[in-house]
């Protein structure tokens, strides 16, 4: 074996032993401290998430609330949450109980990302913009309910979930603010299904900054 083959092998085999090490079961995302200010509150609380659904009866609840209010997050028994202090700023370390285990290793991350949405949520909000394209195609607040007209016989009427502020700035755009991310970006996607963006004229319910690929239709 001449020396570049005899390099190249040796690559291989360190590349491999690495990829079984304990740093690689690390969650990137979940080792990084959610930071907060002091008008953000948060409350690990040793009860059931849910006293109803059985899915969330090992599961306890963070409480966090801001400015702009409250949310609930469900946490898994596995999951550890130490809280630091330095100054004014706090924080939240997230941990699980075994890294190797991969619905763990999975959950660390996703619990990380969850926290944080909620310190956002509470203390800026989340927004999404609704833009309508298409002629004919408008929406309008009636009865507090959000109205769109999208070309069938029947306006559609919608009712707008607890938690979120729809306004109609103008016919063709609605804006959805909330707390909670999930909701938001949920909503917007239920509006959206009842006239998806169509590749050919490009017309439908767009979503934020959503663009689509502009398909050629059949020659003759």
């Amino acid at each position: 074996m001449n020396s570049a083959a005899s390099r190249r092998l040796s690559f291989i085999l360190s590349t491999r032993s690495l990829s079984t090490t304990a740093c690689s079961r690390m969650s990137h995302i979940g080792s990084l401290p959610v930071k907060y200010a002091s008008d953000v509150k948060i409350q690990h609380i040793d009860r059931p998430f849910s006293q109803t659904d059985s899915r969330f009866f090992d599961k306890t609840t963070l409480e966090v609330a801001g400015p702009l209010g409250t949310l609930k997050l469900a946490i898994e028994p596995f999951v550890k949450l130490d809280f630091s202090q330095t100054g004014e700023e706090s924080s939240v370390l997230v941990s699980v109980a075994d890294s190797q285990m991969k619905k763990q290793r999975q959950m660390w991350g996703t619990t990380r990302a969850l926290i944080n949405n909620c310190v956002v949520g509470v203390t800026e909000g989340f927004n999404a913009t609704l833009r309508f394209v298409g002629v004919g195609y408008r929406a309008a607040l009636e009865d507090g309910k959000l109205a769109l007209r999208l070309g069938y016989s029947h306006p559609i009427n919608m009712d707008i979930p607890e938690g979120l502020k729809v306004t109609v700035p103008v016919p063709t755009r609605v804006l959805i603010s909330g707390l909670d991310l999930q909701q938001v970006k949920q909503f917007a996607a239920k509006v959206r299904e009842w006239k998806k963006p169509e590749p050919y004229n490009q017309k439908g319910i767009f979503i934020d900054d959503e663009t689509i690929r502009k398909k050629d239709g059949k020659k003759k």
